[in-house]
């Protein structure tokens, strides 16, 4: 059975009724850190079942509420979820040999505010950025992506823009 995922990353505290729209329909949504406020991922806890990570901004509540390592199996995949990762083949200190020794099927991130989806030969799995759903920061298009998960595959991967001024998408 697909389980249908929403990934979005580095909303800063900001959360509106765009990004909870774009989550409404999806089994699980993953917040890949840099979360501002626990509002947050309340407000999209009540919309689907959520898992977060901490990032570098988040303070000691949120902390203290989200690990900053989430390991989890879901929808015959492997998952390992950190918000300071890097980027291939630049991955932070010490992820990549554990990338290599763990071979999770997704690895995802936040952090770098730039979208991205690529297969690393590397470790043989699929690294994972959503961009940034928040409004801070350099990036001036908001992100984030959705696709559906069953025995281990994504299907239906889309992205989900709008630019970060406007009002509506």
């Amino acid at each position: 059975m697909a389980v249908n995922i929403s990934l979005l990353s580095d909303t800063h505290g900001h959360i509106d009724d765009r990004i909870l729209r774009h989550v409404d329909g999806s089994d699980e949504v993953w917040h890949a850190g840099d979360i501002g406020s626990l509002a947050v991922t309340e407000a999209l806890g009540n919309v689907a079942y959520c898992r977060a990570v901490y990032g570098n901004i988040d303070s000691q509540d949120i902390r203290l509420t989200w690990p900053e390592h989430a390991r989890f199996d879901v929808g015959g995949a492997r998952v390992w979820m950190t918000h300071i990762g890097g980027r291939p083949p630049k991955y932070a200190r010490g992820i990549l040999p554990q990338l290599r020794t763990e071979r999770p099927d997704f690895f995802v991130c936040g952090h770098s505010h730039i979208l991205l989806v690529q297969k690393v030969a590397s470790w043989g799995g699929l690294h994972l950025n959503p961009g940034a759903i928040g409004k801070s920061g350099f990036h001036k298009v908001c992100t984030m992506l959705k696709f559906s998960l069953n025995e281990g595959q994504i299907t239906d991967m889309r992205v989900v823009e709008w630019p970060r001024t406007a009002s509506r998408p």
